[in-house]
């Protein structure tokens, strides 16, 4: 903070960002504690406050650094003014010989972005849930756990050490646990949300080992020290060190081989839906990577093997949801692919850019998603696009945001996906041989995401009507307390990619917005000398990709069932996700199970209980029952076996051994 501001500015500039991050812990507490009898409206108004004085605050956090970005000059602010870095101390952690750690949060460019993104949604999302969730008997539960969700996302994008973001990266996981299995009686909901939890513990594991060895290399975990100590570090320990920080990210943010949880994370309401999948937790990863930068610079092995993992994410993701009809599960797919987008840009050093497709992606995939419950609520829970068609006329509000949604994603000009999708290609082709592999896979992927999003809109709200004469009968446009929300993210997926751009000063590769945040901005200048062709390139393929989707599903209809017919093992193939759920299950689950089966058969049954009638429960009662004749209630029983007690120590101390 500027040393110049006033005590009373300074005090300000703390309780704001304290409010910003405990606002929706305080208010999980509030109606998590009181879920028994505190009535759906009282429980909706406290979490729904909570969330939007957070963003209020975190819009008035980031205009802070914008303008200060935009000015070259250090303006006074709240917000502090030269450093770019403020710090709120909360209090000492943990303390443990040479090993402190405390709970700091660290607000500076990084950050605002991370806070813009993460309380707009979740707020977006609280309101929305309001009319979503309506019907449910367990509506307080389900807001507790949503703000208790953006809580931990808070801590994690405000923490000032590794150890705080592990506390606020694993409550996500916990969070989200909570919620994907929110409908607990569905047990394909429970499955989801173990499955969750399970893939993300084995890329924890790989983060836990990785913020070891960042402390065995630098003897601390806060990341200033880090960052100062780690020049000069190269070598394979930093490549390890940091290979291990980013299986956390793969975990996290659903890369390639860790992927397999988030479509099935579909089985919760669709808020968590977009929750989950926008702007939150499968974000987490990009972040940390961002955030590490420094370090991850230091290591360029590291860094080719996040532009591989990432490039080859995008590609699978995109190919799969392709043939997907499950409304919801293309949409995740997009996630999954334009999450890949994000790691080879940070990759090939344009971390900026990564950031910045983070920020646009929030909201147009919070768009899609929340669109996509809109029509879910209006067909009556259908979720299976071959049994819709025909809608646009009953639901005009959601057909007009979904089309607005699929245009940003899709990067057609000037929607938000435009400005940052093509600043990572372009970034990724002046990137070098492993740069241009992303690039390719990028603009395949490109083409894809065109052709499945107007898949999703020709099959969702054009064509003929293939849903019952009952249903036909019964859709009906969303509520306004569901629709209104959704302007705000109409807006960012309008509006986002241009203020953004010029906020983050892409168009000269100024780095005055990201100062002291992130590491490298070499890349992002490369990539404004990149050929004439390349910027066109991901143009080209989004309108080649819509217009195919339109021959297929609006000209000619029969041909997608004749190509499925003609190539069946391909669609087969892609249908069943590249089966990784089945090698899994082969390589993993179904093992594990044989183990348990069997170490309950034999270790279970056949010694623990195969000792006797009863085994060793049998035993240990029959000797408990003789022991417990010992207590009889006499007195002069218990000062006989105290006599006996002391002859007995006497004897072994006069006679004993010497």
């Amino acid at each position: 903070m500027d040393p110049g501001l006033r005590r009373d500015d300074k005090m300000r500039g703390r309780s704001m960002i304290a409010l910003i991050v405990f606002l929706p812990l305080l208010a999980a507490l509030i109606v998590g504690f009181s879920v028994r009898f505190i009535s759906p409206r009282v429980a909706q108004a406290i979490t729904c406050s909570a969330m939007v004085i957070s963003a209020v605050l975190s819009g008035v956090v980031f205009m802070d650094f914008a303008h200060i970005a935009m000015s070259h000059e250090g303006w006074r602010s709240l917000m502090g003014a030269h450093g770019l870095v403020h710090k709120v101390q909360l209090l000492p952690w943990i303390v443990t010989g040479e090993f402190t750690s405390g709970w700091t949060l660290r607000v500076d460019a990084l950050t605002a972005v991370m806070l813009i993104v993460v309380t707009w949604v979740s707020s977006v999302v609280h309101v929305y849930s309001v009319g979503y969730m309506s019907h449910d008997e367990h509506q307080p539960r389900f807001m507790a756990y949503l703000s208790l969700f953006t809580f931990f996302m808070l801590m994690l994008v405000t923490s000032d050490n590794l150890v705080q973001l592990f506390l606020g990266w694993e409550g996500v996981g916990l969070a989200s646990y909570l919620l994907i299995g929110f409908w607990f009686k569905k047990p394909s909901a429970c499955a989801a949300a173990m499955k969750a939890f399970i893939v993300n513990r084995v890329g924890d594991f790989g983060f836990a080992l990785g913020i070891f060895s960042v402390y065995f290399m630098f003897g601390s975990v806060e990341f200033d020290t880090i960052f100062a100590n780690v020049a000069g570090k190269e070598g394979q320990w930093l490549t390890i060190t940091c290979i291990l920080l980013f299986i956390g990210a793969m975990g996290k943010s659903a890369q390639l081989g860790l992927h397999t949880w988030l479509p099935d994370a579909m089985e919760g309401p669709t808020p968590v839906s977009a929750l989950i999948h926008a702007a939150t937790m499968v974000t987490a990863g990009v972040f940390m990577v961002c955030r590490l930068s420094p370090v991850f610079e230091q290591s360029p092995d590291a860094l080719m093997l996040v532009t591989i993992v990432g490039a080859l994410t995008a590609f699978f993701a995109a190919t799969v949801g392709l043939v997907q009809n499950d409304i919801k599960r293309v949409i995740a797919y997009s996630t999954c692919s334009q999450l890949g987008y994000m790691f080879f840009a940070a990759g090939v050093g344009a971390y900026a850019a990564a950031m910045f497709h983070l920020m646009t992606h929030a909201f147009f995939k919070a768009l899609l998603f929340l669109g996509a419950g809109s029509v879910i609520h209006g067909v009556s829970g259908e979720q299976d696009m071959r049994k819709m068609g025909g809608l646009w006329k009953l639901m005009p509000v959601t057909y007009a945001f979904m089309w607005i949604g699929s245009l940003a994603l899709a990067g057609l000009p000037f929607f938000a996906g435009y400005y940052s999708k093509d600043m990572i290609l372009e970034a990724a082709y002046a990137g070098g041989s492993v740069g241009k592999f992303a690039f390719t896979l990028g603009i395949a992927a490109a083409f894809m995401t065109a052709f499945y999003s107007w898949r999703l809109l020709f099959m969702t709200f054009h064509g003929t009507p293939r849903a019952s004469h009952e249903v036909m009968h019964h859709v009906h446009e969303s509520p306004p307390i569901m629709l209104r929300p959704l302007i705000l993210l109409v807006f960012g997926s309008l509006f986002s990619g241009a203020i953004g751009y010029n906020v983050l000063h892409m168009v000269d590769g100024h780095d005055t917005f990201w100062q002291a945040s992130i590491g490298s901005h070499a890349a992002i200048e490369a990539a404004h000398h990149v050929p004439g062709w390349v910027p066109f390139s991901p143009l080209v393929m989004g309108l080649s990709g819509i217009a195919l989707a339109y021959l297929f599903y609006i000209r000619s209809p029969h041909l997608p069932k004749n190509l499925a017919l003609k190539f069946p093992f391909i669609y087969r193939f892609l249908l069943n996700k590249w089966y990784f759920d089945e090698l899994y299950d082969a390589l993993f689950v179904r093992p594990a199970k044989r183990i348990g089966q069997r170490l309950w058969k034999f270790w279970d049954e056949k010694i623990i209980d195969g000792l006797g009638p009863n085994g060793a429960a049998l035993v240990t009662h029959l000797l408990a029952g003789r022991t417990g004749k010992l207590q009889t209630g006499y007195v002069y029983h218990y000062a006989f076996a105290m006599l006996i007690g002391v002859l007995a120590v006497v004897t072994w101390v006069v006679g004993g051994p010497s």
